[in-house]
C-alpha cells in the first residue's frame, strides 16, 4: 500500500502555506523559510493544484488568502501543531520528561492575574516546559479563535451558556468570577454617576441581571480597556460594573485604591465563568494536561 498519494501535502508544503499567509507575500515567506521566491511560488502552485482551488490572490500589495485559503491555512497550522505534539510526546515517552514550547492565548485580566501563578506552578513541576503567552482581546473569535487557527495550544476564555465551548473543541470551567461596582471613593451618590464601560466587558454573561437593574443607565463612556475604566472612575468621572480580577491591581503598589471604592453587589450579583479551551488532540498531550492541572490548582486558591 502506498504511504502517500499525489494529493497529499507534505509538512514542507504546509509550512510554505502558513508562511505565505503570515507574511502576506511570497518574497517575505521565502526569506523566513530560507528558500528562494521561485521555490515558494513553485510550491504554492503545487499546493493549489493538489487541492484544486486558488488559495491566494496575487497582486502588487502581496498575497492575500481567499476564503478557501483562510480555511486551508487554519487546517495547516493544526496539522503542523499535531506533528509537533507527535514528536514531543514520543520524546516524553522515551525520557519521561515533559518539555518544549507551550503556546497560551489569554484575555488581559486572566493574563495578568490567573496565568502568572499558574505558570510558576507549572514550571516548578516541569521546568522543561517553555510557556509562550499571547494576550488577545476578548472580542469576536477571542482566545478560542487562536486555538482554532493553530496559533495557540490552549486558550483561557470566558465560557458559559451564552458563549459555549466552540464546536470541535473541548474545555472546562476553572472558576466563577463575580462582578462588583466601582465608584469614586467617598462619592455621596455613586449610582447617579455616568456608567463607564469597555468593549471587552462581558455584559452578555450578566445580561439578565443588567436588564433587571432600573438604576443602571446605558454606558455613556467607553474606554479601550479596564485600565481606562479605573482611571476614569478614580478621577471621579463615572462608576462601573467590573469583574473582580480587573480590580486586583487596586491593591498593588502604586494602585488606585485610595481613589476608588469597591461595592459588593449582593447575593444575586452577576458572575462569569472563566475556563480553558483546547482541541481534543491537544487535550491528550502531557504538556497541555499539566497546564490544565496547574490552572485548576491555581484557580482553587484564587477563589478560597
Amino acid at each position: 500500500m502506498a504511504l502517500t498519494t499525489e494529493r497529499d501535502l507534505s509538512p514542507g508544503e504546509l509550512r510554505v502555506l502558513v508562511a505565505v499567509e503570515r507574511e502576506r507575500g511570497f518574497s517575505a515567506a521565502a526569506r523566513e523559510l530560507g528558500l528562494t521566491q521561485s521555490a515558494v511560488s513553485h510550491a504554492m502552485r503545487g499546493i493549489e493544484r493538489k487541492l484544486g482551488v486558488v488559495l491566494f490572490e496575487r497582486g502588487r500589495a502581496g498575497a492575500r488568502p481567499t476564503p478557501a485559503g483562510e480555511r486551508a491555512v487554519g487546517h495547516a497550522r493544526r496539522v503542523l501543531q499535531l506533528l509537533d505534539v507527535l514528536a514531543r510526546e514520543a520524546r516524553e515517552a522515551e525520557t519521561g520528561v515533559v518539555a518544549g514550547p507551550l503556546r497560551i492565548a489569554a484575555f488581559r485580566s486572566a493574563a495578568l492575574h490567573l496565568l502568572p501563578p499558574a505558570l510558576r506552578l507549572l514550571t516548578t513541576r516541569h521546568d522543561g516546559i517553555q510557556p509562550r503567552v499571547r494576550v488577545v482581546r476578548d472580542l469576536g473569535a477571542g482566545t478560542p479563535g487562536e486555538v482554532a487557527a493553530g496559533r495557540a495550544d490552549l486558550a483561557i476564555a470566558t465560557i458559559g451558556d451564552r458563549s459555549p465551548v466552540p464546536d470541535g473543541m473541548v474545555g472546562g470551567t476553572l472558576l466563577r468570577e463575580p462582578y462588583a461596582m466601582v465608584s469614586p471613593a467617598g462619592h455621596p451618590a455613586p449610582r447617579a454617576l455616568p456608567l463607564v464601560d469597555w468593549a471587552e466587558n462581558c455584559s452578555s454573561y450578566t445580561r439578565e441581571w443588567w436588564d433587571a437593574q432600573d438604576w443602571l443607565p446605558a454606558p455613556t463612556v467607553e474606554t479601550e480597556d479596564e485600565g481606562g475604566v479605573l482611571t476614569l472612575v478614580g478621577n471621579g468621572d463615572g462608576m462601573a460594573i467590573m469583574p473582580v480580577f480587573s480590580l486586583r491591581e487596586l491593591g498593588e503598589p502604586g494602585g488606585r485604591a485610595a481613589n476608588i471604592e469597591v461595592t459588593d453587589l449582593g447575593p444575586n450579583r452577576p458572575s462569569r465563568a472563566i475556563g480553558y479551551v483546547t482541541t481534543p488532540e491537544l487535550a491528550a498531550s502531557q504538556a497541555v494536561r499539566a497546564l490544565i492541572r496547574a490552572l485548576r490548582d491555581t484557580a482553587g486558591r484564587l477563589v478560597e
